[in-house]
């Protein structure tokens, strides 16, 4: 990735865009605002459950904690001045780039809000958002919020179950869907959401005309008599330390909650998160992942607002193949990443490298360790490149960049998810350092940020300015729930008064419920999940995080592996292997990975399907399954901590099957229930 440090421009940097001192020369030259007169609503608490109550905000008397509060809708409006002209989003519609500025996002929005009105939205009622990203996504969103209502992000891949459960939860009057296929969810449910007044399919024709349902240019149009003046009272209306969105969490622990986030905790953590990496006009990101999660909300939506830049929507298929083809076109100033999306590019080039020459494959080696030298010289503050850089970068890195469409890439981060050690080392090699970053929905997404100047290799950074962390009892290795502090801690959750009480510890920090350290120098490294935190019957604590990825690197065959053992005797293990994906449904296939296959060469099995390793119990393959979790055991600091049983599954988890989240995380009571049997096997006297 394209970046400077310690004064050294890594050589990638040199390409047709500007470089990074360029491009903050280039932005728009800011006016200087006049001060803004702040108006909070009355609070007597940091916390609230009501939709329509307000919050302290947790202000600092000087620093970046002392800023004072706007809404969501003042920043957008004192934005225009500076970024109006600039292109603010971006779709591919009939083969061609369609762009919308910031004057034409602002505009459309105002329409939105205005029909929203005319249908019937209640201030602090919710308008459901189901459907891929796209310019309407986002206008639906900042219309609702204009309004007085909240956006509720629904995930694409729901069913018509999880619609309903959100639906009723926020009390929504509309609902806007993408096609067809959305709309026959919602009615499958309309009959059981008595407060819904409206439905919008925003993409395709109606294939019938029903009451109440409308497409999207009818929808536009609907509030073009609702006078100005109306619309501007209920924005001038609204208050920083109020509700202005939901996000409902992924449910990979239990039912979804309802996040409350103020408009506050949206404005202030944005500017802390773009600042952290020196985010500029005209910068030019990719959405991709789902806007119901809070980190594509601030990446796709807030932070283009807040600094001015561009985000282009990928194709509805992107996560199944589609995704570097957009980056080609669009070649990105920036990238964020679920660990999936950065373990799939990796097995991609893995495979690619694995058909290669000999020749190909020195080669590759070859400029890997350069690459992972001049980064090494990075992390340690010298910044020094290793003789051949140049050299390695002509031949291999910059076709590679190309080829990925990050050849003007400024920063790649990864989030949401725990990512391997392996996956980290071989970005690092190929001098693409992926910043890690950690937060919750309950902070408004970023609480800790690696950067360019500060990284470590499986650290998730440092907190953001103005924010604080704390680790709550932590034992002799100082690990202990991460505790959060800052102006980004949410509101509470929707009508959940014990839940939002639990969420705090005494002295108002947020419990993240993630177990984690902090070292020497303040990086934060998560090392578990309390709720994921197995409790053996002899009462030992165990993170079964570390053990899993230990196992993971050990044998590179392993795609995922499931630590089994709460309230057991001991520790056993679900493992599945690495194997080729669907590209249309994204299901887990028999087949096993190229650099699975080849894994398999090596140790003398000609296995390349999941099917046959299993049935057969490979006896080679067991072999080195078992050796590898031999020498984690080694490692293990008591008996306790030692894995006794395990087996391979015959097919990889998958969202479909609904043992993955919509970020892909694991989701682990639905694979304990879905084993369950096979688990029991293991614990049979």
């Amino acid at each position: 990735m394209g970046f400077v440090e310690s004064g050294v421009h890594f050589d990638h940097c040199l390409t047709p865009f500007i470089s990074l001192a360029e491009h903050k020369s280039s932005t728009v030259s800011e006016k200087k605002q006049d001060p803004i007169e702040v108006h909070l609503a009355a609070a007597e608490s940091t916390w609230t459950t009501e939709r329509d109550g307000a919050v302290q905000l947790r202000m600092d008397a000087t620093g970046p904690g002392s800023e004072p509060p706007v809404t969501t809708l003042q920043m957008f409006q004192d934005n225009l001045e500076r970024f109006g002209h600039l292109p603010a989003m971006a779709v591919k519609r009939d083969g061609q780039w369609k762009t919308t500025t910031f004057l034409q996002y602002h505009q459309q929005s105002r329409a939105a809000a205005k029909s929203f009105l005319e249908l019937g939205l209640e201030r602090y009622h919710s308008v459901g958002i189901l459907g891929f990203n796209s310019p309407e996504w986002l206008i639906s969103e900042i219309g609702a919020m204009m309004a007085g209502g909240f956006p509720v992000g629904m995930y694409f891949t729901s069913s018509a179950d999880a619609c309903l459960h959100v639906a009723q939860h926020c009390v929504a009057n509309i609902l806007m869907v993408e096609d067809h296929q959305q709309l026959e969810k919602i009615l499958q449910i309309q009959d059981q959401l008595p407060r819904l007044k409206a439905i919008v399919q925003y993409r395709h024709e109606l294939k019938e005309k029903r009451p109440n349902l409308y497409t999207w240019e009818e929808f536009m149009q609907i509030g073009s008599d609702v006078p100005d003046s109306k619309l501007d009272d209920i924005i001038a209306s609204q208050k920083a330390n109020q509700c202005c969105m939901l996000i409902y969490t992924s449910g990979t622990t239990g039912t979804p909650k309802g996040v409350m986030l103020s408009h506050d905790n949206i404005t202030w953590n944005t500017k802390r998160f773009g600042e952290a990496f020196g985010m500029q006009a005209q910068e030019i990101g990719v959405s991709y992942l789902p806007l119901s999660h809070i980190a594509a909300q601030v990446l796709d939506i807030w932070a283009p607002i807040c600094f001015g830049g561009t985000t282009y929507f990928a194709n509805p298929d992107a996560l199944k193949g589609s995704l570097v083809d957009t980056l080609k076109e669009v070649r990105p100033t920036r990238l964020f990443g679920v660990p999936r999306v950065w373990e799939k590019i990796q097995r991609t080039l893995e495979d690619s490298e694995s058909t290669s020459s000999f020749i190909k494959k020195r080669l590759s080696t070859w400029v890997k360790g350069i690459g992972l030298a001049a980064s090494l010289n990075l992390m340690n503050g010298t910044g020094s490149r290793p003789w051949g850089y140049s050299l390695a970068h002509y031949l291999l890195l910059r076709k590679l960049y190309a080829r990925l469409g990050l050849d003007r890439c400024l920063w790649c981060q990864a989030g949401a998810a725990p990512i391997t050690k392996d996956t980290l080392e071989y970005f690092l090699a190929l001098s693409i350092p992926l910043l890690q970053s950690y937060g919750v929905s309950e902070c408004t997404g970023p609480h800790t940020m690696s950067t360019l100047s500060e990284f470590r290799l499986t650290s998730c950074g440092k907190p953001l300015s103005g924010c604080k962390t704390k680790i709550l009892m932590p034992d002799e290795m100082g690990n202990g729930e991460v505790c959060l502090w800052g102006r980004h801690v949410f509101m509470g959750y929707l009508n959940m008064v014990e839940l939002t009480r639990d969420a705090f510890d005494k002295e108002g920090w947020l419990r993240s419920g993630d177990i984690g350290r902090l070292d020497r120098d303040g990086f934060l490294d998560i090392t578990g999940r309390i709720k994921e935190l197995i409790i053996t019957a002899g009462g030992e604590n165990i993170p079964p995080v570390p053990i899993e990825d230990a196992l993971k690197e050990e044998v590179p065959i392993i795609s995922n592996a499931v630590l089994i053992g709460d309230k057991r005797k001991f520790l056993s293990m679900l493992i599945t292997l690495k194997c080729t994906v669907d590209p249309v449904t994204l299901e887990p296939k028999d087949e096993l990975t190229p650099d699975a296959i080849q894994f398999c060469q090596r140790l003398g099995s000609r296995a390349t399907r999941v099917s046959e390793v299993v049935r057969s119990k490979d006896p080679v393959i067991y072999k080195a399954i078992q050796e590898g979790l031999d020498r984690v055991n080694q490692r293990a600091v008591s008996r306790a901590q030692r894995v006794q049983k395990w087996t391979i599954l015959e097919k990889d988890f998958s969202l479909e099957s609904g043992e993955l989240g919509p970020t892909m995380k694991l989701k682990r009571y639905a694979i304990l229930s879905r084993h369950e049997k096979v688990i029991d096997e293991f614990y049979k006297l």
